[in-house]
């Protein structure tokens, strides 16, 4: 079974760029399940059960969902082998833009898009700068002039990733990344042991653990302050 991870901002266009891809992939007799990630409500998983596939979604509720992820990924890989998958596919949201769920030697793909703004792929971290394919979405809203600036922006953060764009509406480019994402030769048993690519954010503080209080007297663990000086 091949591995692959896709994360990015919400609302991003994942889950439709990837809707998409597995029909190809079902096209070709390939046997894909999907597992979402995600925060607080996704109905997601209700998409990715039309087209007739295996799927699962986890809700990390108070907890950051790519940390939740890395928990529980282990697992998931368990799953999609005892249903016998060809492709296991993880959606995950990256709702805070620093984290990164990608994984050493498993195809990690980020989806970004054209609206987002013209320097946010500077603002988003190790999820796009550490990702093998990036998926550029909602070109067809956009000039040519405003599509080429963005993908020169993405460039700029990660000069090494495949970068392409892709129309989660008409499937446009879906095909292209179904052929490009899925390793035949590639099995993962097993990520024990494995490591991340990135290490995720240290932020152990009385607030990751419930605190509401506000004030320097509440707050212990790994707490940064801004530098506003005197003036």
């Amino acid at each position: 079974m091949d591995l692959i991870t896709v994360s990015g901002p919400p609302s991003s266009g994942k889950t439709s760029i990837l809707l998409r891809t597995i029909e190809h992939f079902k096209q070709r007799g390939l046997h894909v399940g999907v597992v979402k990630f995600d925060c607080l409500f996704t109905d997601d998983d209700v998409y990715f059960a039309k087209l007739d596939i295996p799927v699962k979604k986890g809700l990390s509720g108070s907890l950051c969902p790519d940390h939740y992820f890395v928990s529980n990924i282990e697992e998931v890989v368990e799953w999609g082998n005892n249903q016998n998958l060809d492709i296991l596919i993880t959606e995950s949201a990256g709702l805070c833009n620093r984290c990164s769920p990608y994984i050493k030697d498993i195809k990690a793909v980020c989806v970004i898009d054209n609206l987002s703004g013209i320097n946010t792929p500077k603002k988003i971290g190790p999820m796009l700068k550490s990702a093998d394919i990036v998926v550029i979405t909602k070109g067809d809203i956009v000039s040519q002039a405003e599509r080429e600036v963005f993908t020169m922006k993405v460039q700029s953060v990660n000069p090494k990733a495949i970068i392409m764009h892709v129309n989660g509406l008409s499937g446009q480019g879906a095909y292209e990344l179904s052929t490009l994402i899925y390793d035949k030769d590639k099995h993962v048993a097993t990520l024990e042991g494995e490591q991340l690519r990135y290490p995720m954010p240290s932020a152990l503080c009385s607030y990751c653990l419930g605190e509401t209080r506000i004030g320097k007297k509440h707050q212990v663990g790994n707490v940064r302050k801004i530098k506003l000086g005197d003036s």
